[in-house]
């Protein structure tokens, strides 16, 4: 069994949306892979993530903006001949987002982004207080290229 490519945007985006969490992926700044797991919101080909104002993950993103963001879901083990080590593999459907980091300052755009993340976890409308808002570190990013993989389904 191969891999499918996901060329049709409408299914990169039904995976994202089923999709729990996903992995941020950059390049920190000793030029080695970092990869951190992070809770998300998508909404019409941008991504908007959150954290702390300070940290590893913002001194990289702020020298190394490029990133790749994965998101994978539908994982279920599967195996041809369950004594045979090299007939078991895993199935599952995958989008890789690349795009730009840009960093969101405005407490109203803070609080738009913050709600496309809350959306993707919960039903309802939400209240942001000001200090929260004032605290947290949001970022979108655009999506540049959509690269997309079934295997198994």
């Amino acid at each position: 069994m191969r891999a499918r490519e996901i060329s049709d945007r409408k299914e990169h985006v039904e995976i994202i949306q089923r999709c729990q969490l996903c992995h941020l992926a950059m390049v920190n700044l000793d030029g080695k892979p970092y990869v951190i797991p992070m809770n998300f919101g998508y909404q019409e080909e941008v991504i908007y993530l959150h954290g702390n104002q300070h940290g590893k993950k913002i001194d990289i993103l702020k020298q190394h903006p490029q990133v790749c963001i994965n998101f994978t879901t539908d994982h279920e083990l599967r195996y041809q001949n369950e004594e045979v080590a090299c007939s078991w593999s895993m199935k599952y459907r995958s989008v890789l987002c690349y795009g730009t980091v840009e960093f969101i300052t405005e407490p109203e755009e803070k609080i738009e982004a913050l709600h496309v993340v809350m959306a993707q976890y919960a039903k309802g409308e939400f209240k942001f207080n000001a200090p929260s808002i004032r605290e947290v570190n949001v970022w979108k990013v655009k999506v540049e290229k959509f690269e997309g993989r079934v295997y198994g389904y």
